[in-house]
């Protein structure tokens, strides 16, 4: 402010000596200067106290800003902590729920189906309606740090509808008899990583085997396809190890037989035999995923009393033990593109003595989807899926594998429900109860469309049709027909 004093001043001072230069003009003239210049350095004084009076408080502005970025800090270290080192650190819970509406043409019913308790595994009645979450707790941060991961599928888990948790007199290979009704724990499973490559595992695992998974989010259909429900094996209780380095991944287990929790105990007689079962992917590119699994153990025979081809103590045929070795192979790919999947799988399964005429079982299969994802003016984003199944169960009058035929002097040998078994005409003309007959040779096509209006939701509706080529289906009338089909809705929501 001094120097812009100072400059105006001297801006005027040649208007000043263009006037009359006389004495007095000019000693008034260094008085008015004088007078000015001492009132510069009034306002010089003036500003320096302002500055020195406000410094004080802009030093206790900056004070008060340092502790509340101390005191934030403190808080994000004590997250931070808490995250890693407390009781929530590691843990995380997902899931979904899927409430499904369902049409079935041999019931004649029709309806919705959420969280209804039910403990009858079939295709139109599995995994699909229900509240599904996922625990997990890791313990340290890392590729080393050790988990432990639990299901909860409470209605239509392998807990409610497959696993055997007690010892049974006989009970069939997809877990109809003695079965854990009410048990709400689908997967439990304890991972203990040994390096980057290895780790440890323990507990309650589905299989191995196939292309499908079971949660419905994942699923690009609402029902699941033949091989998964009838063909490849079910949930095991063991402990193996997973690896993985560069394009292969194994995974190896030994365990109980299929979908029991303890040594099943039948007429005194226990298996003590483990079954093995292991897997072997090679990721051949980026997009094409190729897998292959095997299993081999003992497993328990279906039950049958002495009125139909059994010989009594609920043995199947002429078997002296509840048990017989039990083998399953399979092989399929995947292959992933930007909006769409490929799904291929082939089946061969084996189970001495344990056929409907209680010679050995032999199913074998194959399956094929097709999924495609794009965008729609009209509804946004959606796809569409087709699916063929085939398996044929015709060996020996057909059982095997998730297949339980029904026992009696009445129409046996079939699983009017799933469509399996043997003709009831040729039951009704047989003399040995149905022993002479052949087993169905069972076909699915199923077209499913989704939509996807938000990344949490999506909508399915599915229509499917069944065959066989024998009368297997049993309708509500009590009739049996050679096909059925189904019509569902769902919603699944995943958080």
């Amino acid at each position: 402010m001094k120097k812009l004093l100072i400059s105006a001043l001297i801006a005027g001072l040649p208007g000043v000596a263009m006037a009359d230069a006389k004495g007095d003009e000019i000693a008034k003239l260094k008085a008015q200067l004088e007078a000015l210049q001492a009132q510069m350095q009034q306002l010089q004084q003036a500003v320096n106290a302002a500055t020195a009076a406000k410094a004080p408080e802009a030093d206790d502005a900056n004070t008060e800003l340092k502790q509340r970025v101390a005191g934030m800090e403190l808080k994000v270290d004590k997250l931070t902590t808490d995250a890693s080192e407390g009781p929530i650190a590691g843990l995380s819970v997902t899931g979904y729920l899927d409430p499904t509406y369902l049409y079935n043409r041999s019931t004649k019913g029709s309806g919705f189906q959420f969280v209804n308790h039910s403990n009858q595994y079939a295709y139109t009645n599995s995994t699909f309606g229900d509240v599904y979450l996922d625990i997990k707790k890791t313990f340290g941060v890392g590729p080393l740090a050790p988990s432990a991961e639990i299901s909860i599928l409470p209605n239509r888990g392998s807990g409610n509808t497959l696993l055997q948790s007690s010892s049974s007199s006989g009970g069939s290979n997809n877990g109809s008899g003695s079965t854990g009704l009410g048990n709400i724990i689908n997967t439990a499973v304890i991972t203990y990583p040994l390096s980057d490559t290895t780790q440890l595992v323990a507990g309650l695992m589905n299989s191995f085997g196939g292309y499908e998974v079971q949660q419905s989010n994942q699923m690009n259909t609402i029902t699941h396809g033949l091989l998964y429900d009838f063909s490849d094996p079910g949930g095991y209780v063991g402990a193996g190890f997973n690896w993985a380095h560069g394009e292969w991944a194994t995974k190896f287990m030994i365990a109980n037989e299929q979908y029991h929790t303890n040594a099943n105990l039948t007429n005194g007689k226990s298996n003590n035999t483990p079954t093995v079962t292991g897997r072997v992917d090679y990721t051949w590119s980026s997009a094409l995923d190729i897998g292959a699994s095997a299993n081999a153990g003992r497993q328990t025979l279906p039950g049958k009393d002495s009125n139909a081809t059994g010989t009594g103590y609920g043995y199947q045929g002429n078997a002296t033990s509840p048990y017989s070795n039990y083998y399953f192979a399979e092989l399929d790919a995947t292959y992933t593109m930007t909006d769409g999947v490929l799904n291929a799988e082939l089946d061969y399964g084996r189970q001495k003595q344990a056929a409907w005429n209680g010679e050995d079982a032999v199913w074998y299969g194959f399956s094929l989807l097709a999924h495609q994802k794009w965008t729609s003016e009209l509804f946004g984003r959606m796809g569409a899926t087709l699916r063929y199944d085939y398996l044929n169960d015709s060996k020996n009058g057909g059982g095997g594998g998730g297949i339980a035929l029904s026992s009696g002097t009445g129409y046996g040998g079939v699983d009017g429900t799933n469509g399996f078994g043997i003709s009831q005409a040729c039951f009704s003309n047989s003399s040995v109860n149905g022993s002479d007959c052949s087993g169905a040779t069972r076909q699915a096509l199923t077209a499913a469309l989704l939509f996807y209006p938000t990344d949490q939701l999506t909508l399915k509706m599915e229509y499917r049709h069944d065959w066989a080529n024998r009368d297997v289906f049993v309708r509500n009338s009590g009739n049996y027909r050679k096909s059925n089909d189904i019509f569902a809705a769902q919603a699944v929501y995943s958080f």
